[in-house]
C-alpha cells in the first residue's frame, strides 16, 4: 500500500487490547522512522522514551486524559525535547557529523557559531518551543510508519507533562516531554471511533494555491 492509503487507514484509537503486544522488530521500525526525521539544522533536539513496563504505564496513566488507553496499549512512546540549546549540544551533533562523513573536526565551525549566536541568547522557554516543534516532525513519521505496519496508534497531548517528567527523571537528561504515542492493537469492540468515516477539512478549504 502507498502512503496515502496508510494515512486513510489510520485513526486515533480510543481503546486497545491489553493482551496483544507489538513485536520488538516493529517497535524498532517505528523508532527508526522517528530517528530519521528531518530537523532544523540537523540538530535532532529531542529523544524518544519507549515504555513497555506495566508498572510505569500505570503511574503515567494517573495523569492521562484517557488512562485506559495508556494502561492497555502495548507501548507508550514519549517524544521529549531538549530543555534548551547549549554550545555543548550543538558541538556534539556537528562533531558526530564530521566524524561520520570523514571531515576534519570543526569543519562547520562558522555555521555552529551562527547557531550559538542565535539560540544561546534566547530564553529557555523560547528554546524549548523550538525544540518541541522539531519533535512533532518525528511524531508524524512514527505515526506513518505504524500505519504502514498496520499497527494502531494514538498521538497524545492529554497528559501532565510535569508529572511525566518527574516519574521518568527526564530533567536529569535535560529533556522535557512534549507528546506521547500509544502503540498497539485496537479493541474493536470498544474503539468507538473506528467505524466512523475519517473527517478532514475539504481540499478546497485546506489548500491555497498561487499558480
Amino acid at each position: 500500500m502507498n502512503l496515502l492509503e496508510n494515512l486513510n487507514w489510520r485513526h486515533a484509537v480510543k481503546a486497545y487490547k491489553a493482551n496483544k503486544k507489538v513485536s520488538q522488530e516493529n517497535i524498532d521500525k517505528i523508532v527508526e522512522a522517528a530517528r530519521l526525521a528531518p530537523s532544523s539544522s540537523g540538530l535532532q533536539p529531542f529523544q524518544l522514551v519507549v515504555i513497555e513496563n506495566q508498572e510505569i504505564k500505570e503511574k503515567l496513566a494517573l495523569t492521562a486524559l484517557n488512562p485506559d488507553c495508556m494502561r492497555n496499549c502495548s507501548h507508550v512512546i514519549i517524544f521529549a525535547a531538549w530543555d534548551r540549546y547549549t554550545a555543548e549540544r550543538i558541538d556534539k551533533v556537528y562533531d558526530h557529523t564530521t566524524e561520520v562523513r570523514g571531515l576534519p573536526k570543526g569543519r562547520f565551525e562558522s555555521y555552529t557559531d551562527q547557531l550559538k549566536a542565535s539560540y544561546l541568547k534566547q530564553p529557555a522557554e523560547e528554546n524549548f518551543a523550538h525544540t518541541a516543534r522539531q519533535s512533532y516532525i518525528a511524531l508524524g513519521l512514527a505515526l506513518a510508519q505504524a500505519a504502514e505496519l498496520r499497527i494502531d496508534s494514538t498521538p497524545v497531548e492529554g497528559f501532565d507533562n510535569a508529572v511525566t517528567d518527574e516519574i521518568l527523571g527526564l530533567q536529569s537528561h535535560g529533556l522535557k516531554s512534549v507528546s506521547l504515542m500509544y502503540v498497539g492493537y485496537a479493541d474493536t469492540a470498544n474503539d468507538w471511533i473506528a467505524p466512523m468515516k475519517k473527517v478532514r477539512t475539504p481540499k478546497k478549504e485546506f489548500l491555497i494555491e498561487f499558480k
